[in-house]
């Protein structure tokens, strides 16, 4: 009865399939070498006892910037074998976005037995730096990755209190700090803070391009597949699909499409064939947060009140939004703009990827409104930040 189970891991096509998973961080970045060799620049001299570095990697989703952050922090620490005792935390602000869950998750990495309630963000950095110095002094490699996340909530005092670490203490260097970032985020610190990371150590990250993503899945095609079973033609094929967005993860996900339909043609013969390869929903790039920093006053307030309503609807009438929009220009008192302006506004907003509106007949009234989505954001997540430009 249960015969199609037989086919879980038998594999005409498929090997390994960890590879595919997002964790998954190969032993060789491809296409990233001038970035990697840009953020191996920032930490020169880090082989010197008493130094440290710092860096910031921004970029769109898919672009590379955790991978990197890891292969460095990897690199270095076998690098330094012989010379500092090296530790790396990677602590995901997503997941941990206050200054206490980070230090807590700090600490556990250096210590498993750290308490996980109880502790403040004092006691935090100061079993932090017990840990470090119990070890001769060992140096850590962190990463905050996602940290917009706990920037936007909190403020920076984090990174200040980082920076900081060996204030007051008789070592020096004890912790290199990488943030990493889908947007540039020197412009939320405070110049205190600015002024002891520094203003240079930023690493922009771009989408991959055909070259790149065609060596990534290889790559992957490699590490996860029978030797022969993926033609040239069909590597290609993956490629240019995944170049409309320049994200290595679509890429990654079409691979793995295209092996899972092979796998269950009985008619395959162990081979992807380009007809396996098929297009996703996901055509377009996500609109990275930022991009509305970019926006004039009037068209933030358009696509706020759009916002506010797609953050618990699927979809929006022009109608409705014109509303929401008249209600958002007395929030945050302004003389909201007139109709014809109002549709200027939203059809920018239409070119530029942040909506797409589509015109169907009203269902009250005569003619024609429009339907309005937004695939291309995540609107939650733009409610605060346009909040807090408007402010």
């Amino acid at each position: 009865m249960a015969g199609y189970l037989d086919r879980i891991g038998a594999g005409r096509v498929l090997v390994d399939a960890a590879p595919f998973s997002f964790d998954w961080l190969p032993p060789e970045l491809v296409g990233r070498d001038k970035q990697l060799g840009e953020l191996a620049s920032m930490f020169m001299g880090i082989e010197n006892p008493g130094s440290s570095s710092r860096a910031i990697i921004s970029g769109p989703v898919g672009s590379g910037k955790t991978a990197l952050a890891r292969r460095l922090c990897l690199d270095l620490q076998q690098h330094l074998a012989n010379k500092r005792t090296t530790k790396i935390a990677h602590i995901n602000c997503r997941n941990h976005p206050t200054t206490t869950q980070v230090l807590q998750q700090i600490s556990l990495r250096l210590d498993e037995r750290t308490p996980k309630r109880g502790f403040g963000s004092g006691e935090f950095i100061q079993n932090i730096r017990r840990n470090l110095h119990s070890r001769g002094g060992a140096h850590l490699l962190l990463v905050l990755d996602e940290i917009s996340v706990l920037l936007l909530r909190e403020g920076d005092g984090l990174i200040y209190k980082l920076l900081r670490l060996d204030e007051g203490q008789d070592e020096q260097g004890t912790l290199s700090l990488i943030l990493v970032s889908q947007e540039p985020i020197l412009h939320l610190f405070e110049a205190a803070v600015i002024s002891r990371f520094g203003q240079t150590k930023q690493l922009k990250v771009a989408p991959y391009d055909y070259d790149g993503l065609r060596l990534i899945i290889e790559q992957r095609a490699k590490a996860t597949c029978r030797v022969g079973s993926i033609p040239d033609e069909v590597l290609d094929k993956l490629a240019s699909f995944a170049v409309e967005t320049g994200d290595a993860r679509h890429g990654i996900e079409l691979l793995e499409s295209a092996i899972r339909r092979c796998e269950v043609d009985e008619n395959a013969g162990g081979l992807v064939r380009p007809s396996d390869v098929k297009p996703s929903s996901r055509r377009h790039a996500m609109i990275e947060p930022h991009a509305v920093d970019e926006l004039g006053e009037h068209h933030q307030l358009t696509l706020l009140a759009i916002c506010r309503r797609l953050s618990r609807h699927s979809q929006i009438t022009s109608g409705d939004a014109e509303k929401l929009y008249h209600v958002i220009c007395e929030e945050f008192e302004r003389s909201p703009r007139g109709h014809t302006s109002f549709w200027g506004y939203l059809k920018k907003l239409d070119e530029q990827g942040f909506i797409i509106a589509r015109s169907v007949t009203a269902r009250q009234g005569r003619g024609r409104t429009q339907n309005i989505t937004a695939p291309n954001i995540l609107p939650a997540a733009l409610v605060k930040r346009i909040e807090r430009l408007l402010q």
